[in-house]
């Protein structure tokens, strides 16, 4: 801590760098909800503590609890439990602008309060779509949908860590959340190699924890951070200008790159990312985690981001391919090409905008195109929703106010 830093001036410092963060979320806003329950006795007398279970009194009930299957289906849980198909339309038909039940995801928990006889109708059925967010299905007098959000309150966190081996078992010798890994590495992905991390590289953060019931969430906003690797500090430091917040190095540089919107000039998209596409030539229902553009024989295609080569090869269904990993986050996939750029190869290193290779058809291909994919942490992700981020820096007539938050952001870092 700083000579003479007090708690209260640690603190006021955090509410001076909050207030000039525009906060976007109110995070303990809840939900009302309209369900209908059965009286409870009027007498004060005769009243007793009421068990709530996601706001329903839930003593005269039976719990029933559950994971949706793979592949599950909503209607057969409930028909199980003595609701009938009319019943179950009629719900989803009322509720229709309130929850869509095709986005119950295979996974998530659910309950079910039952009648407390041998029937064991099923009076409501709570589907927990996300952590904060459930939806409750009504049964009784009413047939509808009702979102119930709980509470999240947060901490704000100061914490630090020397690497040994890798950030995650740095996270893991201090208790810290796993979370904050991976927050950690998608602010600083341009800027540190996480994949090569020495011993001796240390990180400070300062961030919120978002908890329901006392139980952690997971990591909300990060206010401050500052990583030490190869001998370089590099502050992230939150900034708010066009409407959009990023993290900025000390210079008021951007610590992110942003992507070229498309690897390449095309006259159309001729097919988009799907989790199940009719395949136009094997005539099956798949994935396609790509988006084709169609484009001649021939158009250069374009590297989206600087990058090292980790595949320039022949596969036989995505024909010539080339693989780019940007980052310890992201990386890149251009199929079908007819030839590759020059000098490409593995291990070869590409700035954004290099010719990487030219569209064609080859491989499992019905005409000329480019399939291009576009992967985060490893995992699929749909190219045409990634929003590039800002690259300007910040500009002169924000400095002032940038200033402003560095120094608050630099005060609270030393303070532990």
């Amino acid at each position: 801590m700083l000579p003479g830093m007090s708690f209260l001036y640690k603190t006021l410092l955090f509410f001076i760098l909050i207030i000039s963060l525009v906060s976007c979320v109110n995070l303990n806003e809840p939900v009302a909800h309209t369900l209908e329950f059965d009286t409870i006795p009027a007498n004060p007398e005769e009243k007793k503590p009421v068990n709530l279970f996601f706001g329903i009194p839930a003593d005269s009930f039976n719990l029933v609890t559950g994971k949706i299957k793979r592949n599950g289906i909503l209607s057969q849980i409930l028909l199980e439990h003595g609701i009938t198909m009319p019943e179950i339309d009629e719900v989803i038909r009322n509720s229709a602008d309130v929850f869509d039940v095709r986005k119950i995801r295979a996974g998530n928990n659910y309950f079910l309060l039952c009648d407390n006889d041998s029937a064991g109708r099923a009076g409501y059925l709570i589907y927990e779509h996300e952590p904060a967010t459930s939806y409750i299905f009504s049964f009784r007098d009413s047939l509808n949908i009702t979102p119930f959000r709980q509470k999240i309150t947060s901490e704000i966190r100061y914490s630090s860590g020397t690497i040994e081996t890798s950030l995650w078992e740095a996270m893991m010798a201090d208790s810290l959340h796993p979370m904050l890994a991976v927050s950690l590495s998608e602010i600083y992905a341009w800027t540190v190699d996480f994949f090569g991390l020495q011993k001796g590289d240390s990180f400070r953060v300062i961030y919120e924890e978002l908890f329901i019931n006392d139980k952690s969430q997971g990591i909300g906003r990060i206010f401050g951070a500052q990583f030490t690797w190869a001998g370089k500090t590099t502050l992230a430091i939150p900034f708010i200008q066009n409407g959009t917040e990023s993290y900025y190095d000390s210079t008021g540089n951007s610590l992110r790159k942003a992507f070229l919107k498309a690897p390449l000039q095309f006259s159309r998209i001729s097919s988009r990312y799907s989790s199940s596409r009719l395949h136009p030539i094997l005539r099956i229902r798949r994935p396609h985690y790509g988006v084709d553009y169609a484009a001649p024989i021939g158009t250069p295609v374009h590297a989206i981001g600087d990058g090292r080569v980790t595949a320039a090869t022949t596969e036989s269904g995505s024909g010539r391919m080339v693989r780019l990993v940007h980052n310890s986050i992201y990386s890149t996939a251009y199929l079908h090409l007819s030839r590759f750029g020059p000098g490409i190869q593995s291990g070869a290193f590409v700035k954004q905008g290099d010719i990487i290779g030219y569209v064609g058809s080859s491989g499992l291909s019905s005409g000329p195109h480019l399939d291009f994919r576009f992967y985060k942490n490893g995992s699929p992700v749909d190219p045409l929703t990634i929003e590039a981020p800002p690259v300007e820096p910040v500009l002169e007539e924000n400095l002032a106010r940038f200033e402003k938050n560095k120094r608050v952001v630099e005060a609270l870092l030393s303070s532990f």
